[in-house]
């Protein structure tokens, strides 16, 4: 066996045993599994035409032959320099990892989208893209499929002083702060683990709304909630995130969810 499917190997072991007990779905032979989450950041040159038709005619409908859902978000205000959000959902590791290897065995991708590799390999419609890989939360371990009416979402990622940090945050989320959430009007997505990526150890989540009013009114209702005034301050929960970012996002026209 060579170094690379060794590796590989070992990355599917980890990711099948590390903390899947409380996941609501099962592989065959009893083994539980949670989502992986794929975020692509790309920092666009100018115009966005060219990577958007490649995403909505060729990328997205190669992955979800390949088992993978995609959601496709802008920024919800006009920035100097335009970016794509792409969220890749696999069901499970082993499909993230069979979705990574065959898309370059595809002959319906490598024809469609070679025009547009052709074309783009003089002219970069991107900087580059951010990466980061995730494993799904215990607490929700297969995303919630948003509102049809939904016109916003909210990309937050948390970063922590250190990996026990996270791990308090990550539990933070599982025990306590994912229902204040849902009795607060923030409606969750998906949460993830990064487990790869540009910024660790951190966590991401995505959350969406009606509006812009709504998602206001939620977050003005969680902050004076009795429940997260009584947890926020708990010695367990003491410096577990102390760099967040958030991010206002509208979903593209072509966002599976």
């Amino acid at each position: 066996m060579n170094r690379i499917a060794l590796l590989s190997g070992i990355f599917i072991v980890a990711l099948m045993t590390g903390g899947c007990a409380s996941s609501s779905s099962e592989l065959s032979g009893g083994v539980r599994t949670k989502e992986i989450y794929e975020w692509r950041i790309y920092t666009l040159t100018g115009d966005s035409a060219a990577p958007d038709e490649y995403f909505r005619t060729v990328l997205i409908p190669a992955y979800n032959r390949l088992g993978a859902k995609v959601g496709a978000f802008k920024p919800y205000r006009t920035e100097a320099t335009p970016s794509r959000y792409l969220l890749f959902v696999y069901p499970d590791v082993h499909t993230y990892y069979k979705a990574k290897k065959e898309i370059w065995n595809d002959e319906v991708f490598r024809k469609d989208a070679q025009p547009y590799f052709d074309f783009t390999a003089v002219r970069p419609p991107y900087v580059d893209f951010v990466s980061y890989l995730c494993e799904a939360f215990d607490k929700i371990p297969q995303m919630r499929q948003p509102d049809k009416e939904r016109t916003l979402f909210e990309f937050r990622l948390y970063h922590s002083p250190n990996e026990e940090a996270n791990q308090r945050k990550i539990k933070m989320f599982n025990k306590d702060e994912i229902d204040i959430f849902d009795k607060t009007g923030i409606h969750s997505v998906c949460y993830g683990e990064i487990i790869a990526g540009a910024n660790m150890p951190a966590l991401i989540y995505l959350t969406w709304y009606r509006d812009e009013p709504t998602r206001n009114e939620a977050w003005s209702r969680f902050v004076n909630h009795e429940d997260w005034n009584r947890i926020r301050i708990l010695p367990e929960y003491a410096h577990t995130a102390t760099n967040n970012q958030s991010r206002l996002l509208s979903p593209l026209p072509y966002s599976q969810f």
